[in-house]
């Protein structure tokens, strides 16, 4: 008798999470049923919590991880079981894992999941645009006390060790937004702005028309048939019509309105 896909991506994920545990030193677990569908996820290693209204250091968390009866179809249940203090991650322990949360992946294995959950733990995987607790968010984007990562060993850092990974390896598609600084005062709301890349475009655009118009002014000019501006043809054969450039936006105007006449 054939097993069903889903008892194998369970048994598969189970096999990869031990594989895990050989290559980490961060990570520990234990399973319930069989095959697993219940995971009890311990991370060693530096985060954030807060105690008596205080921001202090915690080196050891707890996840609960639920497989359920749609996985890997749908997404499994995350809950931060030990108190933590993370932009993405609510106060009674809901994680957002960003895109992932509306797209899910079946394909995202449990141990690619876990590192996730690490990353986001050490701060090394953060955004503070769309957050799960807005007073953490705040805090990171002004706080000046931590060096994010705080952890700076990845998951699999045994194994890195021994040369056969990166240390840092780029997150898998339609992960959480990766932010290695917090957020500084231009980019929150109610600041200036930085200004649009379509703007730079334009006025380096303009600088070099001015620069090849000066250069083209001493070789000769001549009034255009028409008047106006002038054209001028420099020895390389390039007409250029010397005019102001407009960097303003424009607006498109709104189409003349009709108006229909009834006749008796």
């Amino acid at each position: 008798m054939h097993d069903s896909p889903r008892i194998r991506r369970l048994r598969n994920d189970l096999i990869a999470l031990e594989r895990l545990v050989t290559e980490s030193s961060v990570i520990r677990f234990r399973a319930e049923g069989k095959p697993p569908q219940r995971y009890l996820i311990t991370l060693q290693g530096r985060s954030l919590a807060r105690d008596r209204g205080k921001v202090v250091v915690r080196d050891k968390h707890e996840v609960e991880v639920k497989l359920g009866s749609s996985y890997p179809r749908t997404m499994p249940e995350i809950r931060w079981l030990t108190p933590i203090y993370h932009p993405n991650i609510s106060e009674i322990g809901m994680v957002c894992l960003g895109g992932y949360g509306t797209n899910w992946v079946p394909s995202l294995n449990l141990d690619e999941l876990c590192v996730m959950l690490w990353d986001m733990a050490r701060f090394h995987n953060y955004d503070i645009r769309s957050p799960y607790n807005r007073e953490a968010a705040l805090w990171v984007a002004n706080q000046t006390s931590f060096k994010f990562p705080l952890d700076p060993r990845a998951m699999r850092d045994l194994r890195v060790a021994l040369g056969r990974v990166d240390a840092e390896s780029p997150p898998p598609n339609n992960a959480p937004v990766t932010s290695p600084e917090p957020v500084r005062a231009e980019a929150r709301p109610g600041t200036n702005p930085k200004p649009a890349q379509g703007n730079s475009f334009f006025r380096r655009f303009a600088s070099e028309i001015q620069g090849l118009m000066a250069q083209t002014k001493e070789e000769g000019a001549r009034p255009t048939p028409s008047g106006g501006a002038l054209e001028t043809e420099n020895n390389r054969g390039i007409v250029i019509l010397d005019m102001e450039v407009d960097l303003r936006p424009r607006r498109s105007e709104p189409p003349p309105r009709e108006e229909i006449v009834f006749l008796d």
